[in-house]
């Protein structure tokens, strides 16, 4: 799915420049925010600039592909310590988080590839993120602006 976007610059070589400073917000719920970098059905692989408001929280998860992020502010606390501005995570495949939070606003650009399994309190998926379900987000928020 191509969904043009404000803020967003490619090149016909296929380059792309995403100002953060003008693009729009994505509200995924739960007091985050995405903004969308760049997503590709063709390699599932997107990326994102996302900001947690304090208190913000993801559900348990699971990988199904690796994911990386980099804390530019606030900081991330999950299974596996905290993340405080200038860390580097790497998520591997199949990481499986069951808590990751944040206390005070949070920002981060996280690169994933693949999908990320979200799942309800009984441990039953409760829904995929993969670029497309992202595009279609995308889409939809465009449509009702």
């Amino acid at each position: 799915m191509n969904v043009t976007q404000k803020g967003i610059t490619t090149s016909a070589h296929g380059d792309i420049l995403a100002d953060t400073t003008v693009m729009d917000w994505l509200d995924v719920g739960g007091g985050t925010h995405f903004q969308v970098l760049r997503l590709c059905e063709q390699t599932g692989q997107w990326a994102l600039y996302v900001h947690m408001a304090p208190g913000a929280r993801f559900q348990a998860h699971r990988h199904e592909g690796t994911g990386q992020f980099f804390v530019t502010k606030g900081e991330l606390i999950y299974d596996a310590g905290r993340a405080k501005p200038g860390t580097y995570g790497f998520e591997p495949i199949f990481g499986t988080h069951v808590d990751a939070h944040c206390v005070e606003e949070t920002e981060m650009l996280f690169l994933g590839e693949g999908a990320v399994t979200y799942f309800k309190e009984d441990g039953s998926v409760d829904y995929v993120f993969n670029a497309r379900t992202l595009g279609d987000a995308l889409a939809q928020q465009k449509k009702s602006s």
